[in-house]
């Protein structure tokens, strides 16, 4: 007879509470959905504290597994499904509350870019990601009707990640065009990451928050399967198979810049996207990126692509040198355009006895 006790499943609750929203040092999640809503006209300051405290109760309760306030489905709030919630304010916010953080402004249009306002903008952001899709889009309900006195949705993004090995480890996670994506980032926990990520200037109320750019990315995902191997990875700067760079062999091996070829080729070309994307030729400014495949039906027909999270201290002073290098010269700009952009501050965390953005809003 079998007498060993019955296995207990993993716990997988992720608390609420913090220096800084969970979400954003964390894994990326198996599903996730983003919201963007703009205030309606007579929400004023005193009216979104009303809503952020709101809605930090309910990110409380959707992250232990409780019904929030309210639930009229009650029992699709589950435990242990590393459910997360980050909230976003967008530049328009600040109109009302003064004390923007520096250099968070709506993004230029690049050359590249064909942006739709079906996917671009937004007053707030609610990003929700956990293990199990069902739990998402009960937390996303239930924070999209709580918001109703206060701001309507402006759009929806729905993606997914797979950032768990076959032996059940932690790995980068890959596109849709099977490529490693997100080798680079410097390693949560470190001062570089702390570096990159954190503000410690600005607004007092920002200190220890970040800033967020999302970019929807549609990829040409049947003209990239025309091309060989070998012209898929020197687009890329890394061997698709490892996500190793082309003068390495292994992930995480830094690139060499200058190593050519027999033929005296630049064996990482000089429009790849490892080389125009890395720190040390965009002197020495870094993001942390994550990312999440999507996929959008039509009908028989599909838009598949990538919607690219970006977080840094300081859009201004990281990110826009980066994204106009990139625009400029990469050569996944041949099978990618981005159709959606958006920018948002992501205010400290809190705890239990606080609530979101308290000390902009009280």
């Amino acid at each position: 007879m079998d007498n060993e006790a019955p296995q207990q499943p993993p716990v997988r609750a992720i608390s609420p509470y913090g220096e800084h929203q969970p979400a954003i040092a964390g894994p990326t999640p198996e599903h996730a959905e983003l919201v963007a809503l703009n205030l309606l006209p007579e929400t004023d300051k005193a009216a979104l504290g009303r809503l952020m405290r709101l809605w930090s109760d309910d990110i409380v309760a959707l992250a232990d597994g409780r019904p929030a306030p309210g639930d009229s489905t009650p029992e699709l709030a589950v435990a242990n499904v590393a459910l997360t919630t980050t909230v976003g304010l967008g530049p328009r916010v600040f109109e009302l509350t003064g004390h923007k953080p520096p250099g968070l402004d709506d993004l230029p249009v690049m050359r590249h870019d064909r942006l739709e306002p079906a996917w671009s903008g937004g007053d707030l952001l609610v990003m929700v990601g956990a293990d199990d899709a069902v739990s998402v889009v009960h937390a996303v309900r239930r924070l999209v009707a709580d918001a109703k006195p206060f701001a309507t949705p402006l759009w929806r993004q729905t993606g997914f990640w797979n950032s768990t090995g076959a032996d059940g480890r932690p790995v980068t996670g890959r596109n849709l065009f099977g490529q490693v994506d997100g080798t680079g980032n410097p390693a949560v926990g470190t001062p570089d990451f702390d570096h990159t990520v954190w503000s410690s200037d600005g607004p007092e109320w920002f200190r220890r928050g970040t800033t967020l750019v999302v970019r929807r990315i549609r990829m040409n995902l049947d003209a990239w399967d025309e091309l060989t191997r070998s012209e898929q990875e020197r687009a890329v700067g890394r061997t698709l198979s490892t996500g190793a760079p082309l003068t390495g062999s292994a992930e995480h091996d830094e690139l060499d810049l200058q190593a050519r070829d027999a033929d005296g080729r630049l064996v990482i070309a000089e429009n790849s996207h490892a080389r125009l994307s890395h720190h040390s030729v965009n002197d020495g400014r870094r993001i942390f990126r994550k990312g999440l495949n999507y996929v959008q039906d039509n009908g028989p027909t599909r838009e598949s692509g990538l919607i690219f999270l970006s977080h840094q201290a300081d859009v201004a002073g990281q990110f826009l040198p980066l994204l106009a290098r990139l625009d400029a010269a990469d050569a996944l700009n041949d099978w990618t355009t981005t159709i959606g952009s958006a920018v948002f501050a992501l205010p400290p965390g809190f705890q239990a006895d606080s609530w979101l953005a308290h000390e902009l809003l009280s």
